[in-house]
């Protein structure tokens, strides 16, 4: 996986051949991939999946143990910050399936996503930590925060990404916070 995760970075997804992941996995031939995989579209498929529950397994840990929902939410944002800028080549690699791809983050996954962010957003709502707003506008406006990074990463990768996560925590902390 690795080394299709590298060719589609390196050298995007239409030129992401198997020629090309065999030569970066140090293979002789593309027969390898070609037994494990029915075609291109199964490997490509394989990738977005291993990519995603990477995130997810991340993310999971990051969650675990927070406490209350400000401090879940800034581990989701921080979490999510720490995990693009660790994994640039994944995330290059997913954007590239994504955009030139058939496979696309669609309404079904995004809604999976927002839904963990709009569960910390209630529990604070309930716990008297966050302000009265819709939840499903707010997680949905995190969400596009942290998907944004990967494309600002790709126009300037030398950015401060600790600035950046300060900022955006800054910005929904000050979004969600009830009156103190």
């Amino acid at each position: 996986m690795q080394a299709a995760i590298a060719a589609i970075a390196e050298v995007g997804y239409r030129n992401a051949s198997f020629a090309q992941i065999a030569q970066r996995a140090d293979l002789s031939s593309t027969g390898l991939i070609s037994y494990h995989f029915a075609g291109r579209d199964e490997l490509l498929e394989q990738v977005v999946t291993e990519i995603m529950g990477a995130i997810g397994a991340f993310m999971a840990n990051r969650l675990a143990g927070t406490v209350g929902a400000t401090g879940a939410l800034r581990a989701y944002i921080e979490g999510n910050v720490e995990f693009i800028g660790a994994h640039r080549a994944e995330m290059k690699a997913l954007l590239e399936i994504f955009i030139n791809g058939g496979f696309h983050y669609d309404a079904t996954a995004d809604q999976a996503v927002v839904s963990t962010i709009e569960g910390i957003l209630s529990t604070g709502q309930g716990s008297g930590e966050f302000r009265a707003f819709d939840t499903r506008v707010m997680a949905t406006l995190i969400q596009r925060a942290v998907d944004g990074l990967p494309f600002l990463l790709a126009a300037d990768p030398g950015i401060d990404l600790e600035s950046y996560a300060a900022e955006v925590v800054t910005v929904f902390d000050l979004a969600t916070r009830a009156d103190r």
